[in-house]
C-alpha cells in the first residue's frame, strides 16, 4: 500500500509540475517569481499527499 501510494504521489507532483510549467510560460512570469511559484505549489500538494494518506492509514 505504501508503495502505491508512494509512486502515486510522484506521478501528482510531477503533473502538478508540468502543469505550473505550462502555467509559468502561458503567464510570463519572470525567472525570479517562478521558483516561489513551484514551491508553494509543491508544499501545499505535498500538505495535501501527506494528509491524504494519514486518512487513508487511519480508516
Amino acid at each position: 500500500m505504501g508503495l502505491f501510494f508512494g509512486l502515486f504521489a510522484l506521478l501528482i507532483l510531477f503533473v502538478f509540475n508540468t502543469m505550473t510549467n505550462s502555467l509559468c510560460i502561458q503567464k510570463e512570469i519572470p525567472e525570479e517569481k517562478q521558483s516561489s511559484v513551484f514551491r508553494t505549489i509543491n508544499v501545499l500538494i505535498t500538505i495535501l499527499l501527506i494528509s491524504s494518506y494519514i486518512e487513508v492509514i487511519f480508516t
